[in-house]
């Protein structure tokens, strides 16, 4: 690993290890609880998978950002809820039903990426334009086939169980967002997607001009990041047992920020998935933090606000370069 992996990877675990101390110095043993860990275990991997998409999207360059995201998550989830009925009834098969309903929603998530590629990749058109057109697109739609009311999923085990209770003491969400992690690390290190991906992300003209299918690159990248987005909307759906099509309306600045405070940089050509993990998880551990503490969702809304400022900030200063300086400085 470089200095600036390093550094970063520290630091993220520093910032773990701080909201963890002053969540036991301020809240106590109600905060160490397995139930209460468990509980936040439940909740990072929605805000963990779309902040994967946003990582993914940032890192191509072009000032790529994803602002569909928890939009098609939404969409994924209510289209689901709809069409999987008709397949096979919950109440014949929970488990053809939860089957049926994931794969109606990942083909949404695939549809809904494909046009976010196709726009951006083969068309040209700007990331943050168009992923806020699809976002209009996709809550206006699920706002259509919905009414604008909340879908009841109703009390289903095999979804529940799924979304809410845990498998050897993890939550089973948990360890699903731990293993697509370690999936899309893979891909990004060890194939030719994944280093085509970096490079065109550190200079677009030079990948072109190696000969690299840049056009196509965009196209499965914002594709995946609509995967991620749809595999995000069935955890929402079996968490809550239910769907809304305005379900996580802060989520898209929560992505960004966990993306943005894990080092991904929206320049492009950096990004690593463990440090994304950590970030989400940091930010769960605030959230939760926050809750035993009463503090309001206004003021934490503000808070991420100002933390997402700070984290931009922040990348525009290499620190991991100038701390060695200082310390040389200071004759240490």
């Amino acid at each position: 690993m470089s200095s600036r992996q390093d550094f970063q990877l520290l630091f993220l675990v520093g910032i773990n290890a701080a909201i963890i101390i002053a969540a036991m110095t301020l809240v106590g043993e109600r905060f160490m609880t397995l139930y209460n860990f468990q509980s936040m275990g439940t909740q990072i991997p929605e805000l963990g998978l779309l902040a994967l998409g946003v990582m993914l999207a940032m890192i191509s360059g072009r000032g790529g950002i994803d602002l569909s995201g928890i939009a098609l998550a939404n969409l994924s989830g209510v289209v689901a809820f709809m069409i999987a009925p008709m397949i096979i009834a919950p109440a014949v098969s929970p488990v053809g039903f939860l089957l049926s309903f994931s794969a109606i929603a990942l083909g949404v998530g695939v549809i809904g990426g494909a046009i976010n590629g196709m726009l951006i990749g083969y068309a040209g058109m700007t990331p943050i334009i168009v992923t806020l057109g699809t976002q209009l697109l996709f809550t206006g739609i699920a706002v259509g086939v919905t009414g604008g009311s909340a879908l009841q999923l109703g009390y289903i085990p095999v979804i529940d169980d799924f979304g809410n209770m845990p498998l050897w003491g993890v939550p089973r969400t948990f360890g699903v967002f731990i293993l697509i992690a370690l999936a899309l690390a893979v891909l990004l290190r060890y194939t030719r997607f994944g280093v085509h991906l970096f490079l065109m992300g550190s200079n677009a003209t030079a990948a072109r001009f190696a000969g690299m299918r840049v056009k196509s690159i965009l196209f499965r990248t914002y594709l995946l990041a609509g995967v991620l987005a749809s595999i995000a909307g069935i955890i929402i759906a079996a968490r809550t047992s239910s769907v809304k099509w305005d379900y996580g309306t802060s989520y898209v600045l929560v992505a960004i920020l966990i993306a943005v405070m894990a080092g991904v940089r929206p320049e492009g050509g950096y990004g690593r998935v463990t440090c994304v993990v950590l970030s989400a998880i940091a930010l769960q551990l605030l959230s939760s933090f926050f809750n035993f503490m009463q503090i309001s969702n206004f003021f934490r809304d503000c808070a991420w606000g100002l933390m997402l400022l700070l984290f931009l900030a922040n990348t525009r200063v290499e620190w991991s370069d100038y701390v060695p300086a200082i310390l040389r400085g200071r004759g240490e």
